[in-house]
This record gives structure tokens, sequence and C-alpha cells, in this order.
């Protein structure tokens, strides 16, 4: 049968979801987790791969398996072998057609910034903090012009190796709650880098050190050695992933605030 799981994790002390020769992955420990649970070896496909340092509140995966359990086994049991910084949140027998990734039809992060001079003991590893004072405004209007279609090659790391860069982002919104600014952004799908390298540009516009019209200009350039800085993987999360209805599943995840 087919098993698709809703799962959350704290990305700090891993090398990405993606299995590595070397390093702590969240696909390794989840498989062994699993495994455990079926009593036989099971490998998993997820939804989006997120990378070294990147957090998950909705992460979904999905594997194959002749073990028969009931769902709360695939959820507590599967939790009890795991180590603490992965959860498994839901559970849910699915048809063969269903798959995490090719299946997804939108994916949303939320990219956390700290806009402060200091940094914070509880926060550092979960927040982008940004010491300059940050215009909203300016980086509002900058991200008027990633909506749409479009082109993002000067807005993805060098080494991604995606078929091809057009990808639709469907919202971009961008909240300040006192000192947190809060950017969320959907999309049917997402490059390597590509919410960082939005992330890491728009921070530039918000210190006013370009203009707002830069996204626009780094889309027609179609060059990442243009672009800025790609801003640090802690602040950012999968929160959610969005299949047809026809499949029924939970709505995936929360949004991380953190208060004022």
């Amino acid at each position: 049968m087919r098993i698709a799981l809703g799962i959350e994790y704290d990305g700090h002390n891993f090398c990405g979801w993606q299995r590595q020769r070397s390093g702590r992955s969240v696909q390794q420990c989840l498989e062994e987790g699993i495994s455990n649970v079926a009593d036989r070896p099971v490998k998993t496909i997820c939804a989006g791969r997120t990378d070294t340092g990147v957090h998950a509140t909705g992460q979904v995966v999905h594997f194959d398996t002749e073990a028969d359990r009931d769902t709360k086994a695939w959820i507590m049991g599967v939790n009890a072998n795991l180590p603490d910084d992965i959860r498994v949140t839901w559970a849910r027998e699915m048809d063969d057609d269903f798959h995490a990734r090719f299946a997804a039809r939108r994916r949303y992060y939320r990219y956390v910034i700290l806009n402060q001079q200091h940094g914070s003991a509880l926060l550092d590893n979960r927040v982008c903090r940004e010491h300059a004072d940050l215009d909203v405004c300016r980086m509002r209007e900058a991200s008027g012009h990633l909506l749409g279609e479009h082109d993002f090659t000067s807005f993805r790391a060098v080494a991604c190796q995606a078929r091809h860069p057009v990808r639709t982002v469907y919202s971009l919104d961008i909240t300040r709650i006192g000192r947190f600014i809060y950017l969320d952004i959907v999309a049917n799908a997402f490059l390597q880098h590509m919410v960082r390298c939005i992330a890491g540009v728009l921070l530039s516009i918000g210190r006013d050190d370009a203009k707002p019209g830069w996204t626009r200009d780094l889309l027609e350039l179609r060059d990442r050695t243009a672009g800025g800085v790609t801003a640090p993987a802690a602040g950012l999360y999968l929160v959610a992933v969005r299949y047809p209805s026809r499949y029924d599943l939970p709505v995936s995840g929360w949004l991380p605030e953190y208060g004022q």
C-alpha cells in the first residue's frame, strides 16, 4: 500500500532533506524510523527537498510498503523511532496514483526575519537576524514584480539542477509584527535556493541598498551573478503543500510566529 505522512522538523542539525554520503539528513532518519515500524526497508519521496538548515512544519512524504499497519502505528510508532527534531503529524493510506512530489500543486514557504540590532539566544537558528532598519513598504513594492510566471534564473543557485527555471508565484506577502517580518510565498514549485535568493534581494531593497525595481531588472537579466546575497537558511520554513481535493489530505503545517 502507499502511505502519505505529514512531517515537521527542525532543520538546524540536518544537512537537508536528501540523503548524503556524509552528514545527517532528514530522509535518512525518517526512513530508518519508518523501516523499524514496517520491519523492512522503506524509501520515501518528499514534496520539497529542503536545504541544509531549512525547517518544515508541513512537509509531505509518501512511501510504499507491504506492512499492514493502521494510521496510529504509522504516527505513534514512527515517532517513537525518530530523533526529537523530527515528528510525524498525520498519516493516510493513499491510492497508487498519489505522489508527494508530482501530485503537489502549490508549495507554501514562510521566511522569518528578526529586525533588531542584537541576536537572540533562543531564535538564532530559527530566524534571519537583520540589524539594519528595513522598509517594508519598499520590500512590498519590489515583491510585486515577482508575481506570476517568470524565468527565475536570477533567483536560483548556480548549481540548481532543475530542468527549466520557469516558475509561477501566486502570492508573496510581507508582514511586520513588531520586530519580526514575515515573507509568505506561494508557488507551483521552487528552484534550489529560490526563496532565500528572493529574501536576500528583498533585504537589500529594504535596507535601501537597491531600488524596488531591482527585482524586475533581475528577472529580465536571467543571471544569478547579478543578484544579491542568498539569505540564511535559518529563517526558512516549508509550511504547507496543497494537492487536488480528491486526495482529501489534511491542511499541512502551521505558521511559525515569534511574537513582537
